[in-house]
Parts: structure tokens; C-alpha cells; sequence
């Protein structure tokens, strides 16, 4: 069966790399903008490794270049989104990308991604909220001025702080600072994590940023006491098996320790990372992990209960969305 109809809830989405190729293209033809040979034969981005992909990345978001422009990449990304059945995302925001870090110019883009997502779920039926994340490879001071910008806009859409980029540079302590701050303003914190580092870096995380939620986790395998400390603690991973798989994290789908960690009592939860860079979607997540593990409608039932108890939202949008999945099964 395919699962395109079947509700979902995703928590672990950049917003800048869930822009469709032909979005981007389009951009770059409307500025004039040279965006080098981002990608291949087939009309998608092209990338030979994580780094590279890194690099393409940060080429295609050279195109967005004022709040207009994040307003229709949030309605393109809300659209694909909805099409694959998901009822409640969060995404990746970083400031960086969006005014250079500056307060006053964040909060322009801020309230054009609002607007845009807005509209969505009065037409699409999605809701989203917002996570301001730290590029880790732009360094501690860099990190701070994003911790500003998330204190100083968060509300009803920005409920989240966090920390993406190069894991393998510098070590979760430099940036104590920035989750402190986030913190101690009343935001829920997550953390990139155990997708290239080993079992050592995922615990550093914990124990230095003390998030509720990892990003991807999945390297904390290597070590049962600490895979066991994660599931009594109840830290909640947002495990991307398709990205993990595509960018060679894991050899293969089999290989994915998803299936594992789940059965040793972790909390996971199922999201497409950076989807058209991995040539996924939300649909293409749960059959293949139907297919590979034979996970059926209830094991997808609880993963999405996982995630909605993990979302960072209100209660009162938590139950609407509880509501909305109920309806929809």
C-alpha cells in the first residue's frame, strides 16, 4: 500500500532545503543570479558528498534574497508538504539566511514566512511552527546572534532553538551559551546530533545543551547504555532514515538502526531532512520503512502520537492537531 493519504506530523524539516530545484532555478533565472552547476541531468540538486552538499546548499539559498522570496518558498515547501499528508511540520529557520543575523531584518522575514504559513493552513490544512537554528560551522559568536534573534521573536511560531551544520566541527560545549539563553527564555531545544559523530558527540549533546530532542541520533547504536540512557530519559529523536541513507550515513535501508533504537524503547520520530536533495518525501519515508521493516498503520499511528507529544507547540494546537489526525484516519 502507499501511504501518501496517511496523516503525519514531521519535526525535523530545513526550510531552505526543502525548496523544489524549479523553485530555485526560478529565482536565479528572475535575479540573474549564477548559481554555478547546482544541478544534474535530471533537473535536482547534484552533490558528490556531505560536505559538497553543504556547499550546494549554501549556493542555492543565494537566491533568497528578501522577505518575498521566503514567503513563496514556504508556501512551495507547505505545498509539497500537505500533498504527502502532513498535517503538523517544524522547520529549521536560520537567521543567517534571513537578514544576516540582523534583529530588525529577521523580523521582516519572520512575518513573511508567518503570512505565508498562515495562508497554508487556512487552504491546505497544515500547521507550522518555527525553530531558529545555528549554522555549528559558523562558530560560538555566530551562534549567539541567532540565540538573539530566536529570544526576541519567539511566540505562537517560534517555538524552538537549535543547532545544524558541520557536526564534526568544534564540540556541543562552545555553544552552551546560545542553548542557555534560548533556554532560559522559555524555548524548546533541540540539537543536530550522532548523524556523523559517534556515540561520544550525541552524549557531549546531552550533557553540555540538555535538549529534549537530537536531530537524526542515530549513531548513539554504538553504545546500548547510552541508546538505554536516552530511552529512561525520554529524549526524542528525529531520525531522517532517507537522508541517512542517500548521504551514506548507513549503508543501506536494512542497515538503518531506526527499527533498533525503537525496539530498545527510544522515542523516534520519522522526518525527510532536506527532501528534494535526498529525492524523498514524507510518503516515500513510511513505505519504505513498511517496506523494509514491515511497519504497518499502527506503528505509524504511534510514531505520529510520538511526535505530536514531542512537537514544539502549545497544548491548545497540540489537541487541535491530535483532532485533525483522528479526523483523517
Amino acid at each position: 500500500m502507499s501511504f501518501k493519504d496517511f496523516p503525519k506530523v514531521e519535526l525535523h524539516l530545513h526550510l531552505e532545503g526543502a525548496a523544489p530545484p524549479a523553485f530555485i532555478r526560478g529565482l536565479a533565472q528572475e535575479k540573474n543570479i549564477d548559481i554555478g552547476k547546482i544541478f544534474d541531468e535530471r533537473g535536482g540538486y547534484a552533490y558528490r558528498d556531505f560536505d559538497h552538499f553543504l556547499k550546494v546548499y549554501e549556493a542555492a539559498c543565494t537566491t533568497l534574497q528578501g522577505p518575498e522570496d521566503f514567503r513563496r518558498l514556504t508556501l512551495a515547501v507547505l505545498e509539497e508538504s500537505a500533498a504527502n499528508g502532513v498535517v503538523y511540520s517544524e522547520t529549521f529557520l536560520s537567521p543567517d539566511f534571513c537578514g544576516g543575523g540582523d534583529v530588525s531584518a529577521w523580523k521582516e522575514y519572520l512575518a513573511a514566512m508567518v503570512e505565508a504559513a498562515d495562508e497554508a493552513e487556512a487552504t491546505m490544512g497544515i500547521t507550522l511552527r518555527g525553530i531558529i537554528t545555528c549554522i555549528r560551522h559558523q562558530g560560538p559568536e555566530q551562534a549567539r546572534t541567532a540565540a538573539r534573534c530566536a529570544v526576541e521573536t519567539m511566540g505562537d511560531f517560534i517555538t524552538g532553538f537549535g543547532m545544524a551544520g558541520a557536526e564534526m566541527l568544534g564540540r556541543p560545549g562552545d555553544f552552551a551559551y546560545s542553548f542557555d539563553m534560548a533556554r532560559e527564555a522559555g524555548l524548546a531545544l533541540t540539537c543536530h546530533a550522532g548523524e556523523w559523530g559517534g556515540p561520544d558527540m550525541v552524549a557531549d549533546t546531552l550533557r553540555d545543551l540538555r535538549p529534549s530532542r537530537i536531530g537524526h541520533g542515530i549513531n548513539a547504536i554504538h553504545d546500548l547504555a547510552l541508546v538505554d540512557r536516552i530511552a529512561e530519559d525520554g529524549v526524542v529523536l528525529e531520525v531522517c532514515p532517507g537522508s541517512n541513507v542517500v548521504l551514506g550515513a548507513v549503508k543501506g535501508w536494512k542497515d538503518h538502526p531506526i527499527a533498533r533504537l525503537r525496539d530498545r524503547g527510544v522515542k523516534v520520530t520519522i522526518s525527510t531532512d532536506d527532501p528534494p536533495f535526498f529525492s524523498t518525501t514524507m510518503t516515500d519515508e513510511f513505505n519504505m520503512l513498511s517496506k523494509t521493516f514491515g511497519w504497518t498503520e499502527a506503528d505509524f499511528d504511534d510514531l505520529n502520537q510520538v511526535a505530536l507529544a514531542a512537537a514544539f507547540c502549545d497544548d491548545a494546537t497540540r489537541e487541535r492537531i491530535s483532532k485533525r489526525l483522528e479526523a483523517a484516519r
